[in-house]
């Protein structure tokens, strides 16, 4: 194995996105680069502290230098798949993910259908469902659930999900904004494939136009309707503008099943809407017990994507969608080790 150039000797901190760089993410990522080096030079600090190595379909080098002696620290961000062979194989350094998973909603009863419909809407649409924090399944008791003082149907609730989706990516500039480009073409192909895959599609996927950027790669969410016996659908990632709305027993089943899903397949957030303290407590505690984050009967201009990095425990390393969290302390003193060194006096 060749000599690494002096900047990247041992210690050496390897960060990761999305498994190798793919070629058409290097642009953004080397003016990132740039600046930071700028800076660090600005203020009397060696720039090569910050360096990007790209790789490329054709020669990918990530998974060489990964596993080099030198790298002593990794934090990686990105698939599952390429997360758990860096966990497995980079045993000379210490491994941070922040991999991926199937983020659930539980919604048991509001007050206020539209206002949570509303939130959900901008949850489900936010950057075309690309987030490791967008929700996939929703888990709705097939009698329905309580509003105010009456009783919707399954059906109307579904209803409402998909008008509240449709109402908002309804102008078609706020639809181009929020939504944002489908960075990967597999992802459009996925949406297609989970369209005719077993579920009952209640709205299709759509292009959306984009005037500023006209060749950009644009779908809305679709939205599909399915029995919480189907695991082998639902119980999957999929990643990209794709929604379940899954039919339970009871907001027990609900709670059972989101909590099962982030155990066996992780999962970054979790949604849960009720107006029963009783209920907010047994999805708290399933969930926490999962290793999930929870936010609860979230309306308004907060939603659930919303769970920053180093201020909302992101990620929690209890569950497969990753093995630490961003901001606890073991996240930054596990990076420093003590050694000795004794002389007779």
């Amino acid at each position: 194995m060749e000599r690494l150039p002096r900047h990247l000797r041992q210690p050496c901190h390897w960060q990761c996105r999305r498994g190798e760089t793919a070629p058409w993410r290097i642009l953004p990522l080397a003016l990132s680069v740039d600046i930071a080096r700028g800076v660090l030079k600005e203020s009397g600090f060696d720039p090569n502290v910050i360096t990007l190595a790209a790789d490329s379909h054709s020669a990918p080098n990530t998974k060489d230098l990964v596993i080099r002696p030198e790298v002593k620290i990794i934090d990686y961000t990105g698939s599952s798949k390429f997360g758990e062979w860096i966990e497995k194989n980079a045993s000379q350094a210490v491994v941070y993910t922040e991999k991926a998973g199937i983020n659930s909603t539980i919604l048991d009863s509001a007050a206020d259908l539209k206002a949570v419909t509303g939130n959900m809407a901008f949850s489900l649409s936010l950057y075309s469902g690309q987030m490791c924090t967008t929700p996939q399944n929703i888990f709705i008791p097939k009698d329905g659930i309580k509003v105010g003082s009456e009783k919707k149907s399954f059906d109307e609730v579904a209803k409402a999900i998909v008008g509240a989706v449709d109402w908002f990516l309804g102008d078609p500039k706020r639809a181009a904004e929020v939504l944002g480009a489908i960075q990967n073409e597999a992802t459009a192909m996925r949406v297609d494939v989970a369209a005719g895959d077993g579920a009952e599609v209640l709205r299709k996927s759509t292009p959306v136009s984009n005037e500023m950027f006209p060749e950009a790669r644009m779908r809305s969410p679709v939205i599909m309707k399915i029995d919480a016996s189907k695991k082998d659908i639902y119980m999957r990632e999929m990643f990209g503008p794709i929604v379940y709305l899954i039919a339970t027993d009871g907001t027990a089943q609900s709670i059972k099943l989101a909590a099962e899903s982030a155990r066996e397949h992780g999962a970054i957030t979790c949604g849960v809407y009720s107006t029963d303290a009783a209920v907010l407590q047994s999805a708290e505690n399933a969930m926490t017990d999962a290793g999930v984050p929870v936010s609860c009967n979230l309306t308004g201009p907060i939603w659930v994507n919303q769970s920053a990095a180093f201020s909302d425990f992101h990620v929690s390393g209890c569950n497969p969608s990753g093995n630490a969290t961003l901001c606890d302390g073991a996240f930054v003193a596990n990076r420093f080790r003590v050694v000795q060194s004794r002389v007779p006096a």
